[in-house]
């Protein structure tokens, strides 16, 4: 009790004279304080009393903004899929995906981190559905934040190259390409990917190409006797015009193949034979 004033009355007659610029304080030491003390007590009263709850971080020292972006995605999903989030500072690939029967494994930029409600729901109808609306809102907010993506610092990754396979050389492929085609001039890496088949898998990525590393990945189940040679160079040759016409922009959507790749891209010269092989035998690339 804090007692204001010339002339403080104290409690008790019997009591010390208090002065009345100190602070005193009471200490629960009487029988009936005692009592008082041990008896029965809401939950909500002790809750009161108890110190803040203790929160736990999940073991494997992932960042807490990580977790809190991810649980705020996870929010909108179907039941029973998981959700797998890692931010990334990708400059080029800003938001990937990997669907799987009951988990999507998502690498997203950091400049989601925070992100409100309807952006969260945007990402999470894009990672199950690759919805248009979605795809579009996600293309304006990066559009939005395109000055940071451009500026944050890039990390060197070390990557494994295997351009050698059991039976095309994609090493030997893609010089024969670059001396044809982009007069030597193409600056890229080449490799084989990781050869991964998933349950139920119904299509495959042939080729791919990383901007930020300029590296060419084509699926490993290309290096087989019975695919041939022309239809390998083709998916070479296609990424590596990728290396060669940068991504643009399409209203509110990316376009990553405009006029001038696709016309560049007839210019091979088993394009023909290759589509067609393609068109007949993409059902052999699914047996195991």
């Amino acid at each position: 009790m804090f007692f204001h004033g010339d002339d403080p009355t104290p409690a008790d007659a019997g009591s010390a004279s208090v002065d009345p610029r100190q602070l005193t304080l009471r200490f629960a030491d009487s029988d009936q304080e005692r009592a008082s003390s041990s008896a029965p007590m809401s939950r909500w009263a002790a809750r009161a009393r108890n110190p803040g709850r203790v929160v736990r971080l999940p073991a494997g020292g992932r960042p807490l903004e990580e977790i809190r972006l991810e649980q705020a995605v996870a929010a909108y999903l179907p039941p029973g899929h998981d959700l797998r989030l890692t931010l990334t500072n990708n400059r080029y690939s800003i938001v990937a995906v990997r669907r799987g029967p009951a988990a999507y494994v998502v690498r997203i930029h950091r400049i989601f981190l925070g992100a409100e409600p309807r952006l969260a729901r945007a990402v999470a109808r894009y990672v199950v559905h690759n919805d248009r609306r979605a795809s579009a809102v996600l293309g304006e907010f990066i559009e939005r934040h395109e000055h940071i993506i451009s500026q944050a610092p890039r990390r060197p990754r070390l990557v494994r190259l295997r351009p050698a396979g059991r039976v095309h050389d994609l090493q030997d492929i893609f010089d024969r390409l670059n001396r044809r085609y982009f007069e030597g001039m193409l600056q890229a890496r080449i490799t084989w990917g990781p050869a991964v088949f998933r349950a139920q898998q119904r299509s495959i990525k042939m080729g791919s190409f990383s901007v930020e590393d300029r590296i060419i990945r084509v699926h490993p189940a290309l290096d087989r006797a019975e695919v041939p040679l022309f239809f390998v160079e083709w998916i070479v040759f296609h990424e590596m015009l990728h290396g060669r016409h940068e991504i643009r922009r399409s209203g509110r959507r990316r376009c990553f193949h405009p006029r001038e790749f696709l016309s560049q891209e007839r210019e091979f010269s088993d394009y023909a034979r290759a589509s067609a092989w393609e068109k007949e035998n993409v059902d052999r690339l699914f047996q195991r």
